[in-house]
C-alpha cells in the first residue's frame, strides 16, 4: 500500500508528488494524459516558464521526479475509487487496482464550449478564456468577445486596454443594462448583437465570424467563456461535497469533505472563491500544500498524535472512510 495516491499527471499532480517524494513518502501518480490545455502552445503568465509549451513543462517535472526513489508515476485512467479499510482502493480501466493510505486528486476540469460551429477547433490556438494567460500574445490584435450578459461586456473592457479593435459578439441580445451598454459605447466596444453561424480559420487560427446575417467580420482572436464540469467520476464516486458549478469543495489545505480524500488545481476551490482559478502556478501551489497537510496527517496517524482537524466545510459532510 502506497503512502498516497495521486490521480492526475499535470501541474497540481506532480507538484504534490514532488513534495511528497521529499520526504520519502511512497506516492503513485496516475496519469491518464488527457490534459486540459493539451491544445495550448504556450503556458503564460508561469513564473520564469513564461512562454513554455506544458508537454515541455511536464517533461521537465517528470525528469525531476525522476531523483526521489520513493514516486512512482503509472500511465493509466483511474476508473473507480473507493474506502478500504485504513486507506483507498483505486480500480484502473484496464482492470488492475492500487492501493494507498491516502487519495489526492488532481484530475482537473473538461470544458463544456459554447455551441458555435468551428469554435472547438480553434479553442487553445486562437479562442480564449482567459486574458491574462493569453491576452498579450494577441495585443493590438482584432479581437471578439463571444457571449452575452455583464460578464462579457466585463470582459469586452478588460481586453480594450489591449487593442483598439474589441467587438463584442452577444450571439443574440446581448443583455446588459443602459450604464453597460453606455461605458462599452465609451471605451470603443462595438456591440453585434446577430447571432453568430461560424467561426472560421484560415491556417489553423481565426479569420472571420459569420453571422446568420450581415457582413462576416474579420477577427484575429476571440474571447469566450465555457461551462466547467469534472473530468473524472472520482469526487462523485467518494461523496466528495461540491459546488453548483461542479468544483470539488476544498478548505485551506485542499482537504475535501471526504475523509482522506484531497483534491487540488483546477478541479477544486474554497468557498471564498467564486471559481476555480485556472492557472497553472495556482494549480501547483495548491498540489504542494496539500501534499504537505496530507503528510502531516499520515504523521500524526504514524505518530499516534491527534488527528488535524477536520475541515469546516459549507457543504453536507460526506461519508467518511475507515481509519
Amino acid at each position: 500500500m502506497y503512502d498516497a495516491i495521486v490521480v492526475g499527471g499535470g501541474p497540481a499532480g506532480l507538484s504534490a508528488a514532488l513534495t511528497l517524494g521529499r520526504v520519502r513518502r511512497t506516492t503513485l501518480v496516475l496519469d491518464s494524459g488527457d490534459y486540459r490545455n493539451a491544445t495550448a502552445e504556450h503556458a503564460h503568465n508561469l513564473f520564469t516558464r513564461d512562454g513554455t509549451p506544458p508537454a515541455e513543462l511536464r517533461w521537465i517535472a517528470r525528469a525531476q521526479l525522476d531523483t526521489y526513489p520513493t514516486v512512482e508515476i503509472e500511465s493509466g485512467v483511474a476508473e473507480h475509487a473507493e474506502p478500504i479499510g485504513d486507506g483507498f482502493e483505486v480500480r484502473l480501466a484496464d482492470g488492475p487496482t492500487r492501493s494507498g493510505r491516502r487519495l489526492l486528486l488532481a484530475t482537473g476540469l473538461a470544458d463544456e464550449l459554447p455551441d458555435i460551429a468551428g469554435l472547438g477547433d480553434l479553442w487553445g490556438r486562437s479562442v480564449f478564456h482567459c486574458p491574462y494567460c493569453h491576452g498579450y500574445e494577441v495585443r493590438d490584435q482584432a479581437i471578439a468577445v463571444i457571449g452575452s450578459g455583464p460578464r462579457y461586456a466585463d470582459l469586452a473592457l478588460h481586453l480594450r486596454r489591449l487593442s483598439d479593435d474589441v467587438v463584442l459578439c452577444s450571439n443574440g441580445p446581448a443583455n446588459v443594462d443602459q450604464q453597460t451598454a453606455r461605458r462599452l459605447d465609451e471605451y470603443g466596444v462595438v456591440v453585434r448583437e446577430v447571432p453568430i453561424d461560424r467561426l472560421v480559420a484560415k491556417d489553423g487560427v481565426l479569420d472571420r465570424i459569420e453571422f446568420a446575417a450581415g457582413e462576416p467580420l474579420p477577427r484575429q482572436a476571440a474571447f469566450t467563456s465555457f461551462t466547467p464540469r469534472q473530468r473524472s467520476p472520482l469526487p462523485e464516486q467518494l461523496g466528495c461535497a461540491r459546488f453548483d458549478d461542479d468544483a470539488v469543495e476544498v478548505d485551506d489545505f485542499g482537504r475535501t469533505s471526504a475523509g482522506g480524500v484531497y483534491a487540488t488545481g483546477d478541479m477544486g476551490r474554497r468557498a471564498s472563491m467564486p471559481a476555480p482559478f485556472a492557472a497553472l502556478s495556482v494549480a501547483a501551489a495548491s498540489g504542494t500544500i496539500a501534499a504537505a497537510a496530507l503528510d502531516k496527517e499520515l504523521l500524526a496517524a504514524d505518530l499516534g498524535a491527534s488527528p488535524l482537524p477536520a475541515p469546516v466545510l459549507t457543504m453536507p459532510t460526506a461519508p467518511q472512510p475507515v481509519r
